[in-house]
């Protein structure tokens, strides 16, 4: 298997992810920007397993929990940008100082 097409896949997948966070202001738009560059390291880390054949298949089992990681961290995540809208109205990350003094 070439190694080189996953790899060129995921660091497209990586750098829409990072224009993503640190272009948009709204909070959904930086979650899915996050997921995006989560996905990314899965795409690299089963296409390092598959290149070199690891017979423990280490590469899935930590791909599987960057998804579980994931899968709590969007849970937290809407869950806060919710209750910010449901305060403030707005899920512009610029417009939230909750935790300012």
């Amino acid at each position: 298997m070439r190694l080189l097409y996953p790899l060129v896949f995921a660091a497209f997948l990586f750098s829409a992810g990072i224009y993503g966070v640190l272009a948009r202001r709204n909070a959904v738009m930086v979650l899915m920007s996050i997921e995006l560059m989560l996905n990314a390291v899965n795409v690299n880390l089963i296409a390092f397993n598959a290149y070199l054949q690891d017979k423990l298949l280490s590469g899935q089992v930590f791909a599987l929990f960057v998804i579980a990681v994931a899968a709590a961290e969007v849970g937290i995540g809407l869950a806060i940008v919710l209750l910010i809208f449901r305060n403030r109205e707005t899920v512009n990350i610029d417009e939230v100082d909750l935790l300012r003094w």
